[in-house]
């Protein structure tokens, strides 16, 4: 191939020297500031010394209130730490011991019952009912049967100074606990006639605490069968309704009523 056939330096892609260095002034070339951001560097640098510490603290402030973390990193929050509260912990246990009335009743040392509360409520419930029209003579019987679990109490209510016989006992020899001795005297005392009205039972079945609320549901019965305008008051308090809850009975193949053998895969 001939010399002249020869494709020349531009039409191999290279560029002249000239040209590349004109291309490399353009490209490396720093941009040269404007007028305005002159102005503002030099007002930067003639600002006084307090008037600068003073704009940099604002921009802090407002870093800060947004949200963003300090430069004060050695700075610790003294506030203790609070233990988070325990749900119930200001809950009361509702326990009765032995010898407490649970219904919130108490009694002064003469036997007398004393209101618990001020309340509209609690001196309804507590105060005996005003009008009673039973007949105190001298031959005067009520007889009422009164049940609870499978103690049964068959109940005679006559005139006389307020003394209880069960079984030809005296009610604190039948009924050594003072809770279930002030449970049977409720009814009387609801009508105002504990000193008024004699109480002779017979009694069988059950254990010492049904028994008691059978002779107070036979209590009752009796005074509505004198007189029957107190029925709606004794119900209202809960004196006439037959308690109804009784042990549930074992069922086959476990221990008890729902409790069951111990599972064992292998």
């Amino acid at each position: 191939m001939a010399d002249s056939e020869k494709p020349s330096h531009s039409e191999q892609g290279e560029v002249s020297e000239p040209e590349n260095i004109a291309a490399e002034d353009t490209v490396g070339a720093q941009e040269l500031p404007t007028e305005r951001q002159l102005e503002r560097e030099q007002a930067i640098v003639d600002e006084p010394i307090a008037e600068s510490e003073q704009r940099i603290a604002e921009a802090n402030a407002v870093v800060n209130a947004g949200g963003s973390v300090t430069d004060d990193d050695d700075e610790v929050d003294e506030t203790p730490r609070v233990k988070p509260e325990i749900p119930g912990a200001d809950l009361v246990p509702d326990i009765v011991l032995e010898g407490d009335d649970p219904l919130g009743s108490e009694y002064d040392e003469d036997g007398e019952l004393i209101t618990p509360g001020t309340s509209e409520s609690d001196d309804a419930f507590t105060q005996p009912i005003a009008d009673t029209a039973i007949s105190l003579a001298a031959d005067a019987r009520y007889h009422a049967t009164g049940k609870r679990k499978t103690a049964v109490a068959r109940v005679i209510l006559k005139p006389g100074t307020g003394t209880y016989a069960v079984n030809g006992r005296p009610l604190d020899v039948h009924f050594p606990r003072a809770t279930l001795q002030r449970q049977i005297r409720q009814a009387l005392e609801t009508v105002g006639l504990e000193e008024k009205m004699d109480v002779v039972a017979s009694m069988h079945g059950g254990g010492i605490s049904a028994q008691a609320g059978a002779l107070r549901h036979g209590i009752s019965r009796a005074l509505v069968e004198a007189d029957p305008n107190l029925r709606s008051e004794l119900k209202r308090r809960g004196f006439m309704t037959r308690d109804a809850r009784v042990k549930e009975r074992k069922k086959a193949g476990l221990k008890k009523a729902r409790k069951r053998p111990q599972f064992s895969k292998r």
